[in-house]
């Protein structure tokens, strides 16, 4: 009993400290932003509650950079991300799962491989097609938002997500659609889409949080500030000889709240669409 007791506290002790050591970043950056002009934000050990708590540097960053213009380029682009990838990886992941044709699983094969390739590998012809296409923000508004977008339209992750969904739902479903006359494309949108709703959810969690903090290729491909996303207009806080601390920690918790706000509204679906999509392999 005594060993138990001694073994359940060690693991929960260490559970605690990585915890800790996980929202250190988070807690620092809201004592940061609350924060006045007085306080030192770097001393050692650090504090962090406000002496003197103030919201200034939250009003202030809107009149610093226009906030609502890239929160509105943001969520544009982080919109169109997650309706694409669901829409291409599950028209994707459909053949995969419940039709047979040669050489399927070698196809599948090649997919999952490009999940080991990073992005950073990848960039610089991405970069060139996009450029050839004339798909950047120098060619029109439209065209910046499609060079943003279309190069993560549908990845490896959301076809293995939904291929692993499919295959959890009886064939005697899509068998007694057939029968009744529906055709291939009815059976995915009306019968196979809405039973793996749980599934979607968390692809679109999980593209819209990848969306909505990509910093990288924005930063690469846009040259037009008002084309600027969030991570990128709040990096243009930072000077070349200075940065407001206070500004970027204020602008980093605002640009939080709409992943906070969008995976609250879809945390029903959360972990039933995670136990879904690993029911078959």
């Amino acid at each position: 009993m005594i060993r138990k007791f001694f073994k359940g506290f060690t693991i929960h002790t260490f559970l605690i400290l990585m915890s800790f050591l996980s929202l250190f970043p988070f807690l620092w950056l809201i004592s940061t932003a609350l924060k006045g002009i007085d306080e030192n934000i770097f001393q050692y050990p650090p504090v962090f509650i406000p002496k003197h708590l103030t919201f200034e540097n939250f009003t202030g960053v809107w009149k610093q950079i226009p906030f609502m213009v890239y929160f509105l380029n943001s969520f544009i682009v982080a919109g169109f991300t997650v309706i694409l990838n669901l829409i291409f990886s599950s028209l994707a992941a459909y053949p995969l799962a419940r039709m047979d044709f040669k050489g399927k699983n070698f196809i599948f094969s090649l997919i999952l491989a490009t999940i080991m390739i990073p992005f950073q590998a990848i960039m610089l012809p991405i970069y060139l097609i996009v450029l050839k296409l004339h798909l950047v923000d120098s060619y029109g508004y439209v065209c910046g938002y499609l060079g943003l977008i279309l190069p993560f339209a549908v990845n490896a992750f959301g076809i293995f997500l939904m291929r692993q969904a499919f295959l959890s739902i009886p064939k005697e479903m899509e068998e007694a659609a057939f029968i009744d006359g529906a055709g291939i494309f009815n059976i995915w949108r009306k019968i196979l889409l809405p039973m793996t709703a749980p599934t979607l959810a968390v692809l679109a969690i999980f593209t819209f949080i990848g969306s909505w903090g990509e910093f990288l290729w924005p930063s690469i491909v846009l040259t037009n500030k008002n084309l600027y996303t969030l991570p990128v207009g709040i990096n243009d806080l930072q000077g070349m000889f200075s940065a407001n601390w206070r500004y970027i920690a204020a602008g980093s918790i605002i640009s939080i709240i709409p992943i906070i706000i969008f995976f609250v509204s879809m945390q029903k679906y959360f972990i039933s669409g995670q136990n879904e999509g690993a029911v078959k392999g």
